[in-house]
């Protein structure tokens, strides 16, 4: 069994994790399920379970038939097949990050109801954005050029060099970024600073 083939089990398999699981705590959910978080980490929007629970399992199926489309619509000299394995890697934190978001979303309906205490689901979420930050990070550097994945302006699109250095620069950045990001929610600073090093590492 090749990588290739792994990563596209591992995925398949986490997308009907999430889908079983979102079945099996639909009853017990509450009829409204959070679904936006605030710059302080706050619930500040709702949606109804009906349709807020199946969003994201049925957003990673079309994430994944995506995924399968796009090498074949890669134009000459843009290819993914160049850099393959992190592409399909990229897959699987992009998929690993909307179930983990799902299942934070899912915890605070059912602590809602429950009641449960001392768990800030808002600095759970955001610490988990920082880890997949970190680990798109990780592998930034190994992505070649294409219309897809990574930076993409007219000085990147057009030189390999300028491509490639720009995205080894944006790999310490990001890894960097989730560092200190991760840090400041474990250690219970403000989320407000959180942010201010997301979208100023991004």
């Amino acid at each position: 069994m090749t990588r290739t083939h792994v990563y596209w089990l591992i995925a398949l398999g986490l997308t009907a994790a999430t889908f079983a699981g979102s079945a099996v705590l639909y009853p017990s959910l509450p009829d409204k399920i959070p679904t936006h978080w605030n710059i302080h980490g706050e619930i500040d929007g709702w949606g109804s379970k009906t349709w807020a629970v199946f969003l994201v399992p049925g957003m990673l199926v079309g994430f994944l038939g995506l995924f399968a489309a796009l090498p074949a619509l890669s134009p000459k000299n843009f290819e993914v097949d160049t850099f393959k394995s992190t592409y399909l890697y990229i897959m699987l934190t992009v998929v690993g990050l909307f179930m983990y978001i799902h299942v934070v979303t899912l915890y605070a309906a059912w602590n809602g109801v429950h009641g449960v205490k001392g768990v800030d689901t808002g600095r759970l979420l955001v610490g988990g954005i920082f880890v997949f930050f970190g680990l798109m990070g990780n592998v930034m550097g190994k992505v070649r050029r294409n219309f897809y994945i990574g930076i993409k302006v007219p000085w990147t699109l057009a030189s390999d060099r300028v491509w490639n250095d720009t995205h080894r620069l944006a790999a310490w950045t990001m890894v960097l970024g989730s560092v200190v990001g991760l840090l400041i929610i474990v250690t219970g600073l403000s989320m407000i600073a959180a942010f201010v090093i997301l979208i100023g590492s991004t």
